[in-house]
């Protein structure tokens, strides 16, 4: 887990399906990451605009397709710089428990808990990316997935806690999606 500002039900959510967490600061390097024999990186909610963070989003870069990544948030945004997107402060920030999103791949709506004021640009993304969920008031990017990379990003918080809990199955998600890239990846 890379912290630039998680919440507490972001842990809670990651062990309460199994998972062994190593929480290490936005300080980060690549090259921790990748020799720290972790199966995966969560990359965290936090403040501010996301292309302040010039070296996560270089570090993102550099471990993309070399380690499973879930987003959220600013982590969805992070993803996003550092496969080359972009991203735009939004007129009016999306802030509540009230967003409607549409995951595109099940044509479901879900109610989601929300606090950020950039949006990642669709037609910005590379050709191996797709939007997965959208903004259902504004139809802004809520979600990413990255054909072949091992990646998947949402702007929303499925971990809200106090909110609707609609979309927590996205860490029974990040379960699955690590084990089936240890399988594809096993020497």
């Amino acid at each position: 887990v890379i912290d630039t500002g998680t919440k507490q039900n972001i842990l809670n959510s990651l062990l309460k399906r199994g998972f062994k967490l190593t929480v290490l600061p936005h300080t980060v390097t690549a090259d921790e990451l990748l020799s720290g024999g972790y199966d995966g990186v969560f990359l965290t909610n936090g403040p501010g605009d996301p292309k302040d963070n010039k070296h996560l989003i270089k570090v993102v870069a550099e471990i993309f397709g070399k380690l499973p990544i879930f987003g959220v948030c600013l982590g969805h945004q992070l993803t996003a710089l550092a496969v080359g997107g972009n991203t735009v402060k939004l007129k009016y920030g999306h802030r509540g428990g009230n967003h409607p999103v549409k995951n595109l791949e099940n044509d479901r709506i879900y109610i989601t808990s929300q606090n950020h004021g950039y949006a990642v640009e669709a037609c910005s993304l590379p050709k191996n990316a797709h939007v997965s969920f959208t903004n259902w008031n504004d139809q802004s990017v809520e979600g990413i997935i990255y054909d072949d990379n091992n990646a998947f990003t949402v702007q929303f918080h499925p971990e809200a806690s106090n909110g609707p809990t609609d979309t927590s199955y996205m860490f029974d998600d990040l379960k699955a999606f690590i084990d089936a890239f240890k399988r594809a990846h096993a020497k």
